[in-house]
């Protein structure tokens, strides 16, 4: 049987790529995106090209009161795409940088970060539950940032640290319905993450290559992939695992 994965966060980045290798090694894809609709159409129809279902839904990860909301789409999407009531994968990748020293964060941009990369993975899981297969997959995406230390990520680094331990605890709590838990940490890649700083700054691209066992940088071509091959069948005893996919950055 065909899988379903819902990637959050699937427009752009990081989402983008893993919702195409998804569908690369066989899956069909449900995606969400915050405003950019013309960029989900164009990865669905990426997709269907090869093959494969998938279907576009907007998702502001930030926003808890919504989540009721989105159930309810993707259930209706669910049966009427797949004659299914339930996915397969939930891959929580929906996130944003905000880069600001410690003494000068702010509670708006603490607050921002909050929602959207704990509170919003915590409770969006929470709320897709019911939907999520029994024997299913999650993987929560985090940074090598949590291991790495950089001025200028201090609040993000700390929500990422607490996806993290969460990981752990849904891989205890949901073991009993065979669904596995894991957490994939990227290194510095070039995407338009952060204003696109380590892609188009030579001198954060150079700098970071060079403290990089592999040489150069992070492609999205070199996350997608691993996030693919983790959601397989392969991986079933797999969980609880914090995954950095780094060509060892920092080490």
């Amino acid at each position: 049987m065909t899988t379903i994965t819902l990637v959050t966060g699937a427009s752009r980045g990081l989402g983008r790529n893993t919702a195409l290798h998804i569908a690369r090694r066989g899956g069909d894809v449900v995606v969400t995106y915050h405003s950019r609709s013309d960029e989900a159409d164009s990865i669905v129809a990426e997709i269907r090209a090869l093959g494969h279902k998938a279907v576009a839904l907007q998702l502001d990860t930030g926003k808890v009161a919504g989540f009721g909301d989105f159930a309810n789409r993707l259930r209706n999407v669910l049966r009427e795409e797949w004659q299914r009531d339930t996915f397969d994968h939930l891959v929580n990748n929906a996130g944003h940088g905000d880069y600001a020293l410690f003494a000068d964060t702010t509670e708006q941009q603490f607050d921002r970060l909050v929602d959207v990369h704990l509170k919003g993975v915590f409770f969006l899981t929470q709320t897709l539950l019911p939907l999520l297969a029994d024997g299913g997959q999650i993987v929560n995406l985090s940074s090598g940032l949590t291991r790495m230390t950089l001025p200028g990520y201090a609040a993000y680094s700390a929500m990422k640290g607490a996806v993290e331990v969460l990981t752990r605890y849904l891989a205890k709590e949901l073991g009993s319905r065979g669904i596995t838990v894991n957490t994939v940490a990227p290194g510095a890649i070039e995407t338009d993450f952060g204003g696109g700083t380590v892609r188009d700054n030579p001198a954060v691209n150079q700098h970071i290559a060079g403290i990089t066992a592999l040489g150069r940088v992070g492609l999205p071509d070199d996350i997608g992939p691993m996030i693919a091959s983790l959601l397989s069948a392969d991986n079933r005893w797999v969980t609880a695992q914090r995954i950095e996919v780094s060509g060892g950055q920092g080490i």
